[in-house]
């Protein structure tokens, strides 16, 4: 089936990209929840649309990057749990809740997509963990837990 991406999917393709997938894929996972149309020969305007946006945003998009990153890289992002008296965590902390507190620290919208976490978090420490802000800009976090 080729399909039309309208958002970024991982090991998939960038917004605008015409790729081949399963039937099953791109009919019951991509299409449903928004990060794809079907592909037409009509389409081929929307995806030209949507290239001519993405490289008008391109200049922009690394420079606010590169602040993002340096806003990120030179923190430690602190995220209070409810714990335990051994120190282990009442749930875990998980990609959204970083998400929400880089979003803070940058002033600009984080999708919990973006983060990836080495680790899974369960107690209290230091972890670490990277924030995919732009084609080719990560940015390495420090992520400390505090018991509430």
């Amino acid at each position: 089936m080729k399909i039309i991406l309208t958002h970024e999917v991982e090991k998939l393709g960038q917004p605008g990209d015409v790729v081949e997938v399963k039937d099953g894929y791109g009919r019951n996972y991509l299409i449903p929840r928004g990060y794809a149309t079907a592909w037409t020969k009509g389409a081929q305007r929307q995806i030209d649309q949507i290239n001519e946006a993405r490289r008008r945003r391109a200049t922009e998009d690394i420079e606010s990057a590169r602040e993002s990153r340096e806003a990120l890289e030179g923190k430690t992002i602190e995220i209070s749990k409810t714990a335990g008296s051994n120190g282990r965590l009442f749930g875990a902390v998980t990609t959204k809740d970083v998400a929400e507190v880089a979003s803070e620290l940058t002033g600009k919208t984080i999708d919990r997509r973006q983060v990836h976490l080495n680790s899974a978090i369960k107690s209290v420490g230091e972890y670490t963990g990277s924030v995919k802000l732009g084609e080719d800009i990560n940015a390495n976090i420090k992520i400390e837990v505090v018991a509430e």
